[in-house]
């Protein structure tokens, strides 16, 4: 049985479809009809044009993909235009990847109950205690950043928030963002290192160049990554807040990680990696690798992108009769 790779217009779309081409896969992209921008770049043999994202959910469209055999690969995206109740429950298409793992990083509460059982360092959360720190308050959902502030006080928080609710004030750590993108093999066994970037927010990373006199409130929205090689000395202590983050997966569902997935986290200068959030699925900070990383690079000895590892599980999976250990 040949399958096809599919996706969302949006996100790592690129990143996922050119990495399916590479391992001979055919590839469709679902894509909202103003994204055009699709068609200039040759990774989707087909593109179904969608009126809104969330159309993706009909009972035609499911149709379709399926007799095409398509698996889907999810990303930020998909969370963000499909209901998770939809996503676990009615979407009858293949998901390469732990679908039912999107709540928990989703779920601000849930999130932190993921990495605190872990075992890792994390921030402190407030709840109704007086704040005696510098915080940073967040909504829950994958929404790049949007809406995050930082607060010196509750006043602070509760002018800025108003009627808004469902978010999680989050002690600000002081240091550097680093995110690490893992890649977690259950036909392998094995958790991978694939790479590392920083993301470029607007408008906090431009306030360093603010002229003299100029008073602007900072905001996280995530605009472009860029990569970051860690010391090496701190690896270690990279694979073991993966490895232990991994084991907790399978404690919360019998399948646990599949593929990639990443850790944001905050490397202090004692130095201290403090992680913060997790995403159980490919990110976009995975784009700036194609076609490969250092990392991945000294792993495989090729070239190998995240989009191509999906691909190349997927193969294998499909070569050894075991994707449904790599589905959902």
């Amino acid at each position: 049985m040949k399958y096809t790779i599919a996706t969302i217009g949006s996100h790592s779309a690129l990143n996922i479809l050119n990495g399916a081409k590479e391992e001979g896969f055919k590839t469709l992209l679902l894509c909202e009809k103003e994204r055009r921008f699709y068609e200039r770049f040759n990774v989707a043999d087909k593109i179904i044009y969608l009126e809104n994202l969330k159309d993706m959910g009909n009972k035609d469209i499911q149709e379709k993909l399926l007799e095409k055999n398509v698996i889907m690969i999810p990303h930020g995206s998909y969370i963000s235009y499909l209901t998770l109740d939809f996503l676990e429950n009615e979407f009858g298409v293949p998901i390469f990847g732990n679908k039912y793992l999107f709540r928990w990083e989703s779920d601000r509460n849930l999130e932190r109950e993921w990495l605190e059982n872990s075992g890792i360092k994390i921030p402190k959360i407030f709840e109704d205690e007086n704040i005696d720190r510098e915080v940073i308050v967040k909504f829950h959902g994958a929404k790049g950043g949007k809406g995050y502030f930082f607060a010196e006080n509750r006043k602070d928080i509760i002018e800025k928030v108003g009627k808004k609710e469902n978010y999680q004030i989050q002690e600000y750590i002081k240091g550097v963002a680093m995110y690490f993108h893992f890649f977690y093999s259950p036909l392998e066994k094995d958790n991978v290192l694939m790479s590392i970037d920083r993301r470029y927010e607007s408008n906090v990373d431009f306030l360093g160049r603010m002229p003299r006199g100029f008073e602007i409130e900072p905001s996280y929205v995530v605009v472009g990554n860029f990569p970051i090689v860690i010391r090496e000395s701190l690896l270690e202590k990279v694979f073991d807040i993966g490895d232990k983050v991994v084991e907790q997966s399978k404690k919360i569902h019998d399948k646990g990680l599949i593929g990639p997935y990443c850790l944001e986290t905050i490397v202090t200068d004692e130095p201290e990696i403090i992680t913060f959030e997790i995403s159980a699925r490919i990110v976009a900070g995975t784009n700036p690798f194609i076609p490969y990383t250092p990392y991945s690079y000294i792993k495989y000895g090729k070239k190998m992108s995240m989009g191509r590892r999906i691909a190349v599980e997927i193969k294998n999976a499909i070569k050894e009769e075991r994707l449904e250990d790599v589905i959902t």
